[in-house]
């Protein structure tokens, strides 16, 4: 009897076995990502693509295309400046079909490379070409220029930052002096200086003096310890919410605030720090959000489906580039009709209705 139970096992067995192969064979394979074969390589910036903010916001529009599109994903970290023709060179020997620079800072070694291989396609974060000399914008057929008007979103910050400051004192400060970090930095002017202008307040902006378009710099973006000095310093003066424009250096900034006795608060840049640092969210008042995840992502995908075409991409509010994030742990803290004064201000700058140049209203 237990020989034939065995057999009986063995009989039932080889005919699920048989079931299984005939339902497998009868499946259809599996669809091919309409990427697949084709390689999107990225350079970053020297804060590399775990900075918690630009760097690393950019790198997730290259994971998206890898998971959905089948792209091959490759990335080299410039560890410094010396690093960024090299590692373009090292992409184009390997013969990408897209590769993503990221940063300001990479402009020049991007050009000299897209006018040497006019066949590669680029694409640049927070660079528009433009000849000085000349006084010239440059397009190059090979090269999506994509940056972001981020001036606009850090006006509402500013605008918020000013109904809830208790101080009466904001403080701000870059890595270096360049227009993608100076960009925030004149929108958190133009926020401040428009809620005093609408409320009859003194909101004061320490770091940042949009006349002379100078300020408060760390130069560099690496140093977490620089950010940590700066911020103590705008802490002693008087500031309860900072925003730092510097990479990973404003985790300097939520060192200094987590540390200080008072009720301090941050407001991050590129990403939701509440996401990107979120053992910090309890600091973050909110969030200027660069969508470079999104245009990264988009810009492959145009690889992908034969739509590249080289020129000029500005993220704007109107088309969700930039944003605030949400309030997270300061939700139920800000009032409900600041809320829907920041609403109402972002539709106004939708409609070119209110301006985001500090220097269109009192100092």
């Amino acid at each position: 009897m237990k020989g034939l139970r065995a057999f009986a096992l063995l009989a039932v067995l080889a005919l699920v076995g048989a079931a299984c192969a005939e339902e497998e064979a009868a499946a259809p394979p599996p669809e091919e990502l309409p990427g697949a074969g084709m390689t999107a390589c990225h350079v970053t910036d020297v804060g590399g693509i775990d900075d918690k903010s630009f760097n690393q916001t950019a790198f997730a529009g290259l994971e998206l295309a890898v998971t959905e599109l089948g792209v091959e994903g490759d990335f080299l970290e410039s560890q410094t400046q010396a690093d960024y023709e090299p590692n373009i060179q090292a992409f184009l020997d390997q013969g990408c079909d897209i590769i993503v620079t990221v940063g300001f800072l990479l402009g020049d070694a991007t050009a000299k490379a897209a006018e040497a291989n006019p066949a590669q396609k680029f694409a640049i974060v927070d660079v528009d070409f433009f000849d000085v000399d000349a006084g010239e914008d440059i397009t190059y057929d090979n090269v999506v220029e994509l940056t972001f008007a981020t001036d606009q979103a850090a006006f509402l910050a500013g605008y918020l930052a000013a109904g809830m400051t208790a101080s009466g004192k904001i403080g701000t400060f870059g890595g270096i002096n360049i227009p993608p970090v100076t960009i925030f930095m004149n929108g958190l002017a133009a926020g401040i200086r428009h809620y005093n202008a609408e409320n009859g307040a003194s909101v004061e902006l320490l770091g940042w003096d949009p006349e002379k378009q100078d300020g408060l710099f760390t130069g560099d973006f690496e140093n977490q310890d620089n950010g940590r000095r700066v911020t103590e310093d705008l802490i002693a003066e008087g500031a309860d919410i900072v925003l730092p424009v510097a990479g990973p250096v404003g985790l300097g900034t939520t060192a200094a605030v987590e540390d200080s006795p008072e009720d301090d608060s941050v407001i991050w840049v590129d990403t939701d720090g509440c996401v990107s640092a979120s053992e910090f969210c309890n600091l973050f008042l909110t969030s200027i959000q660069k969508n470079m995840d999104v245009a990264v992502f988009d810009t492959i995908q145009s690889v992908v489906d034969g739509t590249f075409e080289g020129g000029l991409y500005v993220g704007t509010l109107e088309n969700e580039g930039v944003s605030i994030a949400p309030y997270h742990e300061f939700e139920a803290a800000v009032p409900d009709d600041l809320k829907q004064q920041v609403e109402d201000l972002k539709e106004g700058i939708i409609a070119g209705e209110v301006s985001v140049d500090p220097t269109d209203y009192p100092a």
